[in-house]
């Protein structure tokens, strides 16, 4: 258990109680679940007590995971053209402009000052679109709020790059949201994809924030990945998971798909 000094000379544990901004953020969310359903953007509680999308005949989810610059987007793409299906990327262009703030930029930059304020925002918008009404018979979406925490999260935290202190409150944010709020996934499309063809892929498109991205950083990302949806000895894994190998050509990638578009939609839903 670690205490933790605050300039008021009180302790609390980093741990085992809640800290003052936890304490401030679940009051929030608990006054909006308390709320009638009209008051609280049309979500419901469902017969365990956890907020949920109006309406209990909920729709399938496929969350599509993987390393940065492993595919995701051209999957995306790809399953975008067949009808019934909502896609929803990452919100990138959020994380890049708060208010004329580029959060995920000052985070490649100093991930020790920044990696908490993108990590914060990245739980709120990757919440809100699991939260967001489904508009088509399947919903297929990049990444999850599970990975954010599994993955990043706990990169920055391994890696020395993020505070203790900074940690607690991310996974206490991060266990009360799941606790209280239902986020079902019903499939995990995991493309597997070897850190260096990562790193080829994300030197040729060239994106600005990422040009700072060592090759370090995709290999850890790739064995925190590896423990989480394959050996399943770091978190417990939230639906079914489907691996695709991903260190191929567009051609390939795009045959993959097609090949394994029976088992991408037939997968049964999560209770």
């Amino acid at each position: 258990m670690i205490g933790v000094r605050n300039r008021f000379g009180a302790t609390f544990s980093a741990f085992g109680s809640r800290t003052p901004a936890v304490n401030v953020f679940q009051t929030l969310f608990r006054n909006l679940v308390e709320r009638s359903p009209s008051q609280s953007r049309g979500y419901p509680s469902n017969r365990t007590g956890k907020l949920v999308r109006d309406g209990e005949d909920r729709k399938p989810v496929i969350c599509i995971e993987g390393n940065i610059a492993s595919g995701k987007t051209t999957c995306l793409e790809y399953f975008s053209k067949t009808s019934n299906i909502e896609v929803l990327t990452e919100p990138v262009s959020k994380w890049r402009n708060v208010r004329g703030h580029n959060p995920l930029a000052l985070m490649y930059e100093d991930p020790s000052r920044w990696g908490l304020t993108l990590q914060t925002y990245i739980q709120l918008t990757v919440l809100d679109h699991h939260l967001s009404k489904i508009t088509a018979p399947v919903r297929m979406m990049e990444r999850s709020l599970y990975s954010a925490k599994y993955i990043f999260v706990e990169n920055l935290y391994k890696s020395g790059k993020m505070p203790e202190v900074d940690y607690a409150v991310l996974s206490e944010w991060f266990e009360w949201i799941i606790s209280n709020i239902s986020i079902p996934v019903d499939l995990i499309v995991y493309l597997q994809t070897s850190p260096q063809t990562c790193f080829d892929r994300l030197k040729q498109r060239c994106r600005e924030e990422e040009k700072v991205i060592p090759l370090e950083y995709l290999e850890a990302l790739h064995h925190l990945y590896e423990d989480w949806l394959i050996n399943n000895s770091s978190f417990k894994v939230p639906a079914p998971v489907l691996v695709i190998p991903a260190d191929h050509d567009l051609q390939k990638m795009l045959h993959q798909y097609e090949e394994n578009r029976e088992k991408i939609f037939t997968v049964p839903r999560a209770p």
